[in-house]
């Protein structure tokens, strides 16, 4: 078989496992852990049984591969180049805003059915917990570097990032149950006043 020929079946198999996972995602996120089976993702993605277990034998092999994918998502995100961000006091409208949409997305809400379900299975929290652990490191020196691009407040902006990162996963969490949107805005923004008070330029 020529090299030719092999790319464009790699590129199909890329494909399908891509699906593959997006479909694990969303499924994660909006019909729960126990809705989430290889061949229930199979069919939301639109491919055949055989070829989802072709790529992920198991349920086990699947939510696997989807946590790592989401991490990695999740912690590039996180981590983000600084230099997207606007000088000034609106640095901190905007890092708290990064924040909180680490929290808020799907990939989160997806996180959050695993994480569950890891509560009473030591293999998969073994699993989750490093991951996790990559996440919130990313994000915390997101938020620090955000919150004190030169460094002047030191621990104070190293304990401010926590809380704001506290309360970004609070608000995501009151977000899986229904739209928190407008309270999530007036909270986000209380924090941002006291933010600038307790960090000035």
């Amino acid at each position: 078989m020529t090299v030719t020929a092999r790319e464009p079946r790699q590129e199909r198999s890329r494909q399908t496992r891509e699906r593959l996972l997006a479909a694990t995602v969303d499924m994660l996120a909006t019909k729960g852990w126990s809705a989430t089976t290889v061949s229930a993702v199979a069919e939301a993605a639109g491919v055949s049984r055989g070829a989802a277990q072709h790529h992920f034998p198991t349920r086990e092999d699947l939510i696997t591969a989807v946590l790592e994918a989401m991490f990695t998502e999740m912690t590039a995100e996180a981590g983000q180049t600084l230099d997207q961000l606007p000088a000034g006091p609106e640095r901190i409208d905007a890092i708290v805003d990064r924040a909180v949409s680490i929290y808020t997305g799907v990939p989160f809400k997806a996180a959050l059915q695993v994480w569950a379900a890891a509560a009473s299975d030591e293999a998969l929290r073994e699993l989750i917990l490093p991951l996790e652990a990559k996440l919130a490191r990313a994000a915390h020196k997101l938020t620090v570097q955000g919150l004190d691009p030169s460094g002047v407040h030191g621990a104070t902006a190293h304990r401010l990032a926590q809380i704001t990162l506290d309360l970004a996963r609070g608000l995501g969490l009151a977000d899986t149950l229904s739209d928190d949107s407008a309270r999530r805005a007036q909270v986000t923004q209380a924090w941002v006043t006291q933010l600038k008070l307790a960090l000035p330029d």
